[in-house]
């Protein structure tokens, strides 16, 4: 049985979530006053998620394949409601793989089978969400932006 414990740290909404006794994250607001973006809100975690889960099935699909790949970035833009709850309507994951030689139908199948198959945050998003994707192989380039950099660049 899976768990997580969230508890009110303050100030305002800042709370700490940990899952399974494991590592904690820090969630707050985005906007002042009552929040303060010091930790991603419990919606941005949610777009985090669904990247991640798909993520860790790309790199997972595409190593079995043998592909050369250097680098995964997944760049996620969502829409939401305008009246609360405010719920997403629209999710976009832009794949973006980095390596020579990676072969866009290994990409194209691996993303299919994450998002048909595997990925269990999409499936539960999917009844809810309209969830599109797109894809790129960029073989000129290093990985941009490891963590703590801009997001969706």
């Amino acid at each position: 049985m899976a768990k997580a414990k969230v508890t009110w740290i303050g100030p305002a909404y800042r709370l700490t979530g940990e899952a399974n006794n494991g590592p904690a994250i820090i969630m707050d607001g985005v906007r002042p006053p009552n929040g303060t973006h010091s930790g991603p809100s419990p919606m941005e975690l949610i777009l985090m998620g669904v990247a991640g889960c798909s993520g860790m099935d790309v790199i997972s699909i595409l190593s079995k394949k043998r592909q050369p790949f250097t680098g995964l970035q997944i760049n996620v833009t969502a829409e939401q409601a305008d009246e609360h709850p405010m719920v997403y309507t629209h999710i976009h994951l832009e794949y973006v793989l980095y390596g020579q030689g990676v072969s866009e139908d290994a990409v194209a199948r691996a993303i299919a089978l994450s998002e048909e198959k595997y990925c269990s945050v999409m499936a539960m998003l999917r009844p809810a969400v309209k969830i599109t994707n797109s894809y790129r192989v960029v073989e000129d380039q290093p990985l941009p932006n490891m963590p703590g950099g801009s997001a969706g660049e």
